[in-house]
């Protein structure tokens, strides 16, 4: 049985409905739909379309993100484990990002290599144990791909509660332009984020901080160029005329 991301809409009533969706190996989406059961009847299956943008309609609409299951060809669902609830949002809002790779096999293990990299860069920040960031899915969803470098395609949410630091990985792994690999990120309003963590006043207000406040993890992680101290610089060359 194949991975899919599981949403579920409640109605006022009590009632709720499941969508679930999976990117395939040719690049084709298949959707499942129905009451909220142990089987979901509906089933589509199309081509030309981005599993982000169909799971953002999705959350547009009220949908609300449940687990990554497992489902069989008859549409009965699995939950491997049992789901984890996202973190209250401390404001309103997220961010939706969307990681498309359908590259060669060098590049896929180029794509791992990094995200490892930057994972255990982000690890090994002096406060990264008191960061808000470990109920973010993200961090063992791409850690378990980059196991397997092979092509896969996933998305998913960034909220005020998860913190700064997954979307400074994805912008520091977007920076990297691996070749055959989309990485996009996306406002509320459908505003697509830049590379540019200077152009990007709005996201940094939306996490409640500022570029000074996390200047030296965004450079750290590549985002931006030391600043020059210069008041080492004309130390040392003071040091020169005596």
């Amino acid at each position: 049985m194949a991975a899919w991301r599981l949403y579920r809409y409640r109605h006022s009533d009590g009632r709720s409905k499941d969508w679930a969706v999976r990117a395939n190996a040719d690049g084709a989406i298949t959707t499942r739909w129905g009451r909220t059961a142990a089987r979901l009847p509906g089933v589509s299956t199309r081509r030309g379309v981005r599993l982000f943008d169909l799971e953002k309609q999705k959350q547009a609409k009220g949908y609300v993100f449940v687990a990554e299951v497992e489902i069989d060809s008859e549409g009965h669902v699995l939950f491997p484990d049992p789901a984890k609830p996202d973190p209250p949002a401390t404001s309103g809002g997220a961010l939706y990002w969307h990681i498309d790779c359908r590259a060669s096999q060098e590049t896929c293990l180029a794509l791992a290599s990094e995200i490892r990299r930057l994972i255990d860069a982000i690890q090994s920040l002096p406060d990264y144990a008191v960061m808000p960031h470990p109920l973010w899915e993200g961090w063992q969803r791409l850690s378990d791909l980059a196991l397997g470098a092979e092509p896969f395609s996933q998305s998913g949410q960034i909220k005020p509660g998860h913190g700064i630091l997954p979307w400074l990985f994805l912008m520091a792994l977007k920076q990297q332009a691996f070749a055959g690999v989309e990485i996009g990120i996306a406002t509320e309003s459908s505003r697509e984020v830049s590379a540019d963590l200077k152009a990007e006043q709005d996201v940094l207000d939306f996490f409640g901080t500022n570029l000074d406040q996390i200047r030296a993890t965004a450079e750290m992680l590549g985002l931006l160029k030391p600043r020059l101290n210069l008041a080492s610089v004309l130390s040392d060359t003071d040091d020169r005329w005596f």
